[in-house]
């Protein structure tokens, strides 16, 4: 009873509208081999009650996910980021280890990880048994204030159209269990494995998406709402549409881009929603065929835009998506963003920095790189 008494409390009582929270997953590894260690007990014993707010478990202990506090802009939003990782790396420091960044462990094995003993996390392991045990993926999620419930669902229902190229430009995660596995995001399709992970469709108003968690909440198919890990949801704890699709990035620069892009595409759909011009309706199948490609291909594979119902390919999408949120970046201040596109034509994903490193150095070598590579200022 009480997850539905959430679903009708409002939260959407924001100061600011837009407003930023950002949570990234990082990897405790061992300092001279790269690979994955349980460090994440001995990680929370040196954080103070203020930093606990900012820090929790993930599902297994070889993990830490930061959070930021609410921001009110992307330049806030980033230097909160630059904290937090800075004081992961002196917490992992003091530990003995180092804090890695990629979307999955190139190399360390999932039965060799052990999960966080929560209600939380039982739950899952309980549920998802072996699938559960392979999910070493680390991903950035971004959450963007907006001003009602309905404003959210119909937001959100626009901004499927963007998850594809979303995904397509933070892919970061091209080797697992020591196999180059010819994915771009191999994260995506582990974390795939889980259900209630996908795009979801369309939903018709907010009454529609209430019907369907509490019917998964009758059914027993969940027990809190936040148990559903769609690639994007209105978030009823915190008021926010969250962004659940992108890789987690070395890069600070990139992850500014990311931050900065998806506050900017709630911005103009909020926009085109008053207006009456938002697109909703879009064919989820090529949706996922987008999402798909996102995750195996480069950037120049064809997709097809949902909402100008062509055929592009991946780098034009991405152009489009900018094109589509330039108004925003610049109403935000954040307009320097925008310039990103003018690169899109030469530009490597960090997965594809880390096939190359790869092929340089091998998997020792690799892995030294996503230990020691990671930017922080």
């Amino acid at each position: 009873m009480s997850e539905i008494i959430q679903l009708d409390k409002n939260i959407f009582n924001h100061n600011e509208l837009y407003t930023l929270g950002v949570e990234e997953e990082y990897m405790l590894c061992d300092k001279y081999t790269g690979e994955l260690v349980s460090k994440a007990n001995e990680f929370m014993k040196y954080l103070n009650e203020d930093e606990k707010r900012r820090f929790s478990y993930e599902l297994i202990l070889s993990e830490i996910e930061s959070n930021t506090s609410v921001c009110r802009n992307v330049k806030e939003a980033i230097n909160e980021i630059k904290f937090l990782r800075n004081r992961t790396k002196e917490i992992c420091k003091k530990i003995g280890c180092k804090m890695g960044i990629s979307g999955t462990h190139p190399t360390s094995l999932p039965q060799n990880q052990d999960f966080v003993d929560t209600d939380g996390y039982n739950w899952v392991a309980s549920q998802l048994q072996y699938y559960a045990r392979r999910n070493n993926t680390f991903a950035l999620h971004v959450h963007v204030a907006v001003e009602d419930a309905e404003t959210s669902i119909h937001v959100a229902n626009g901004l499927r159209r963007w998850l594809p190229p979303l995904l397509a430009i933070s892919s970061n995660s091209p080797f697992f269990m020591g196999e180059k596995t010819g994915m771009k995001s191999s994260r995506t399709m582990q974390f795939s494995a889980f259900p209630r992970t996908h795009i979801p469709d369309k939903f018709e108003n907010y009454e529609d998406y209430k019907r369907i968690v509490r019917t998964y909440l009758d059914l027993g198919t969940i027990e809190q709402t936040r148990q559903i890990w769609w690639k994007i949801r209105p978030h009823f704890d915190y008021g926010t549409i969250e962004f659940r699709v992108c890789d987690i990035q070395r890069s600070l620069r990139m992850t500014e881009v990311l931050v900065g892009i998806c506050q900017a595409l709630v911005y103009q759909s909020v926009q085109d929603y008053k207006a009456g011009i938002l697109k909703e309706n879009l064919d989820l199948e090529f949706l996922n065929d987008g999402l798909w490609k996102a995750s195996r291909f480069d950037l120049g594979s064809k997709v097809y835009d949902t909402g100008d119902c062509v055929i592009k390919t991946q780098y034009d999408m991405i152009k489009t998506m900018f094109e589509y949120s330039k108004y925003a970046l610049e109403k935000l201040g954040n307009i320097h963003i925008y310039k990103f596109i003018k690169k899109i034509d030469n530009f490597n994903t960090e997965a594809d920095l880390q096939i190359r490193k790869y092929e340089e150095s091998g998997f020792n070598g690799l892995k030294l790189f996503l230990i020691n590579s990671v930017e922080f200022n």
